[in-house]
């Protein structure tokens, strides 16, 4: 049978009431104390009941994560990094994959499945005003790069200011032909590091060129190579690229070998998320890391507070992200 409180209070020779201080995480308990309830719980395999919590306190003991896929190592990666901070913090994460359905994603908005105490959501295909129309009143933190409303609590990375510094990169290594691959939108992700992209040519006085902004259907290998590939048959193919997403960076690369084009002396290639795979592709990709542990850190902050009442007003969040220079851009 699974173990209760009392086993947990009964084996560290403590009272429920102290061993349910150190389950739940309040101050005032000795540090040894802790140690031997911590040492208990473990040894038991201990697991709140969270049904009783639920009638106590309101609260269900669960977190949702709605994420647009699940197989995009990026999202996988974020997945790993809240399901870890959510278990310290008390919480069993679950997970929903949209796949960017604008119904799916409406749905879930509007009420979501299990009645969990709140909703962690990365909307590709709702507007601002459909997320301002939300009736739902589970606590909910947005993440990606978009316009959101001011009511929401938000935490993003700038993707202007990256899109543009990794452009102002590749010029900085000489490129005059740059081109851009991503979906070509006018809100979310692809349309903040596309502003990025122009405001550095811009700056540099460098021509907008229709021909070099390729356009895809999803950010996956695939579609970054048949962009690649595009991009290479042009008169005048581009001496350096920028895809919005690292997969589309290694399709790109793979193009880039079957038409026997050399990177970076030919053509430099970068991306955007510092996959682990980049640090094993040949030649090793330049990229756009975001710091996913801020990223956590404050998704779970600003989830917690508005949990537990302490916050009332809604906050922006930017992270901060830093360029990997790999071998792709000659580093």
């Amino acid at each position: 049978m699974a173990a209760t409180l009392r086993d947990v209070a009964l084996l560290a020779g403590v009272s429920a009431k102290t061993a349910s201080n150190v389950i739940n995480d309040r101050p005032h308990v000795k540090p040894s104390t802790r140690e031997k309830v911590e040492a208990a719980i473990a040894a038991l395999a201990y697991r709140p009941n969270l049904t009783a919590r639920q009638l106590k306190y309101g609260r269900s003991g669960f977190l949702t994560l709605a994420i647009p896929q699940i197989d995009w190592p990026y999202f996988a990666e974020l997945a790993a990094r809240l399901t870890e901070a959510a278990t310290e913090a008390g919480y069993v994460l679950l997970l929903e994959v949209t796949r960017a359905d604008q119904v799916a994603e409406r749905a879930l908005m509007n009420g979501v499945p299990g009645k969990p105490d709140g909703l962690i959501f990365s909307p590709l295909s709702l507007s601002a005003a459909e997320i301002a129309d939300r009736s739902d009143a589970t606590p909910m933190v947005l993440l990606g790069e978009r316009a959101v409303p001011t009511m929401h609590d938000h935490v993003s990375v700038d993707s202007v200011a990256a899109g543009r510094a990794i452009t102002e990169h590749l010029m900085a290594i000489g490129r005059t032909r740059i081109a851009a691959i991503g979906r070509l939108s006018t809100s979310g992700t692809a349309s903040v590091r596309m502003a990025g992209y122009h405001e550095a040519l811009d700056a540099a006085g460098r021509p907008r060129r229709p021909e070099y902004e390729q356009g895809v259907g999803d950010y996956l290998r695939e579609e970054g190579k048949t962009a690649m590939q595009r991009l290479l048959a042009l008169p005048e193919p581009p001496d350096a690229v920028f895809a919005f997403n690292d997969l589309m960076a290694i399709g790109a690369l793979q193009a880039c070998r079957e038409a026997g084009v050399r990177v970076p002396e030919d053509v430099a290639v970068a991306g955007f998320d510092n996959i682990a795979e980049t640090a094993y592709t040949a030649p090793t990709l330049t990229t756009v890391e975001p710091d996913l542990g801020v990223l956590t850190r404050e998704v779970l902050r600003l989830m917690l507070g508005r949990i537990e009442g302490t916050r009332t007003e809604a906050e922006t969040v930017h992270v901060p992200w830093r360029i990997v220079v790999r071998q792709s851009t000659g580093g």
